[in-house]
């Protein structure tokens, strides 16, 4: 019987068996980019299309969603929009990518990804949100998320500044990246990501949120150790003691 919790188990299932997939497969986009994927799309236009429809979808699921609404529990539809409107429109218009293109079925598979995570976490928040009293506030898993979900955003964004400051206007290139957390890791965006979304896993300490909290990692994990490779076989000063994606270890 597909009930909405089996689908997410299920979907959290599917992302655990193709994570050593991904490990293998280097997705054609940003610096990694190829036509051989087929037809391309400009890449701030791939950005916001596919990211628009998670910004969408999770909060209104979680208002037409028949559980009562508390207003704590309205604060989680609220940090997705925060994520999701600066990652469909501020982080695009951002970027310096004038001209760069990315394949147009890596936009396609990314709406499908992000209208299954839009829709779990809508669905499931929603239709739970009257277990959220005030009392939650309180509670130590709402406390460590909510200090791990800001910690990570913040990680995410100024590791993306960093990266957007790397070239200036007019100027096309890679360069290698120096500050914040780049002194640890090639990927503190990714990793800043990762670390988001597993507090916000802990902080509504639902099977929705953890769906997603994996499913970033497989997805940013792989991308992340591409990225370190790529950097250490470009740049002969990159600095050896930098990991990729986690600190000190990986």
């Amino acid at each position: 019987m597909f009930t909405l919790e089996n689908t997410i188990y299920l979907w959290t299932a599917i992302g655990i068996i193709i994570f050593p997939i991904l490990l293998r497969i280097t997705a054609p986009y940003g610096r990694h980019t190829t036509r051989n994927w087929g037809p391309m799309i400009s890449n701030n236009l791939g950005w916001i299309i596919m990211e628009f429809p998670s910004l969408l979808l999770m909060p209104l699921l979680f208002f037409l969603s028949p559980g009562e609404k508390t207003w704590v529990s309205w604060i989680f539809p609220l940090l997705w929009i925060i994520h999701y409107a600066n990652r469909t429109f501020i982080f695009p218009l951002r970027i310096r990518t004038k001209g760069k293109q990315m394949p147009l079925l890596i936009a396609i598979m990314a709406i499908g990804f992000n209208l299954m995570n839009g829709s779990i976490n809508g669905l499931y928040l929603g239709n739970h949100a009257q277990n959220y009293t005030a009392e939650w506030l309180t509670d130590i898993r709402f406390m460590i998320g909510l200090l791990l979900f800001i910690g990570g955003m913040a990680i995410n964004w100024q590791s993306d500044t960093i990266l957007i400051n790397l070239r200036k206007p007019g100027e096309k290139g890679y360069k290698i990246p120096y500050g914040g957390m780049f002194r640890w890791i090639s990927c503190p965006n990714h990793f800043g990501e990762i670390i988001e979304w597993t507090g916000f896993a802990i902080l509504t300490w639902s099977i929705s949120g953890l769906a997603f909290a994996i499913w970033t990692a497989v997805n940013l994990i792989p991308r992340a150790l591409d990225h370190h490779r790529w950097y250490r076989e470009t740049f002969e000063d990159y600095p050896a003691d930098r990991k990729a994606v986690i600190p000190f270890l990986w």
